[in-house]
């Protein structure tokens, strides 16, 4: 049995190195497949390089990726320190890994300089042969992408309360910065007049917009608010979702948390909140009572006060396990978090109200004042 599976552990081995769609090139071969009418990207690495060990499964991505195109680009690895080394002499490989870029006629190759990230790796090699990879691009961002053209539209809208990031590609804390970017604008998706966007400052036809702003380091994130277009504010806060959050809030006039929800006070009144905590605590004939004062008030106070009502009629008519029952449903929604964002609104303002029927915490000074009172 223990023969078995070891000789199956081998074939399933040998099986795994054949199958790679990295071509191996050696001084042998590699005349007939670079420069002979398609180009190819090659790495020039050492079994001992650490570095090389790390870029490994990336490149075999890679190799993956622009597997359906071997008649149109190479993707391919020379061992420049064991039988390739000849090689690595030849076209002045000095570390590793260094991967080069030849041309489909065999001119000079290109020294590759870029990030050795899949993402990186495949547009160049799209951008340099014109073959697209079989990577399936990823969804557009939360954020909006703005350039020269549609810059002004958007972060200059008298209307709208802009916050931009001048980023680049390249920018090591940008990079860092972008995960954190994508879940504030998540966040505030629900908000129309709160916009969250990003400018590739580094991009060519970006320039202006960068020179204009004085962007000088990157990530550089600026405040455009609805009522001063012509002096943005600088960001200059921790780039954490929370102090994002806390920074639009109060610039925005918004009251988002963390996650995207409405923060707990929204949709409460105060003049209901009070009947509400009363109602709860008292006995189905004084619930009467405060329904109907409650119907009154609420005719002064329009649509926001429609809610508060409802729960009322819901208890005084029989459902006392109501409120428990709707508060654990309306919970259970708000954690699983299915529904469109305007929707989560709708059932958090709900969840805010239904919170409003339960009895008011006493205070210390209150407490105090009874046991006073009680020793008198």
């Amino acid at each position: 049995m223990r023969l078995s599976f070891a000789l199956f552990a081998t074939v399933l081995s040998v099986g795994s190195a054949f199958a790679s769609n990295v071509l191996e090139l050696t001084p042998d071969n590699f005349d007939e497949h670079v420069g002979k009418g398609k180009p190819a990207l090659v790495e020039f690495f050492a079994p001992w390089c650490g570095h090389c060990k790390n870029l490994a499964p990336v490149y075999e991505q890679l190799a993956d990726a622009f597997a359906h195109a071997k008649d149109k680009v190479v993707i391919a690895k020379v061992d420049a320190d064991g039988v390739g080394k000849p090689l690595g002499q030849k076209y002045g490989v000095t570390g590793f890994p260094t991967l080069k870029w030849f041309d489909a006629d065999g001119g000079e190759p290109e020294k590759y300089e870029g990030g050795r990230d899949l993402e990186a790796l495949a547009n160049f090699v799209t951008t340099k042969s014109g073959v697209k990879s079989s990577i399936k691009p990823p969804p557009p961002p939360a954020y909006q992408i703005l350039d020269i053209h549609t810059f002004d539209e958007v972060a200059l809208n008298p209307e709208k309360d802009v916050i931009v990031a001048f980023t680049a590609p390249w920018c090591g804390h940008c990079k860092r910065l972008k995960p954190i970017y994508e879940e504030v604008a998540k966040d505030f998706s629900s908000e129309s007049n709160c916009v969250v966007a990003n400018v590739d400052a580094d991009a060519k036809n970006n320039k202006p917009l960068a020179e204009k702003y004085g962007i000088g380091s990157l990530p550089t994130i600026k405040f455009f608010p609805k009522g001063n277009k012509d002096e943005p504010i600088d960001y200059d806060g921790a780039r954490t979702e929370e102090a994002f959050v806390e920074f639009l809030n109060e610039k925005c006039g918004t009251r988002r948390t963390v996650g995207g929800l409405l923060d707990d006070s929204v949709g409460r009144l105060e003049q209901l909140d009070k009947l509400a905590s009363k109602f709860y605590e008292e006995t189905a004939a004084t619930r009467q009572e405060l329904l109907k004062e409650a119907t009154e008030l609420a005719a002064t106070l329009g649509d926001a006060a429609k809610h508060y009502l409802r729960v009322m009629e819901k208890v005084v008519n029989g459902s006392e396990e109501y409120l428990e029952k709707e508060s654990n449903r309306l919970a259970t929604i708000l954690q699983k978090r299915t529904l469109s964002p305007g929707k989560l609104d709708e059932i958090k303002i709900k969840a805010n109200i239904l919170g409003a029927f339960r009895p008011v915490p006493k205070t210390e000074s209150t407490e105090e004042a009874e046991v006073k009172h009680e020793e008198l």
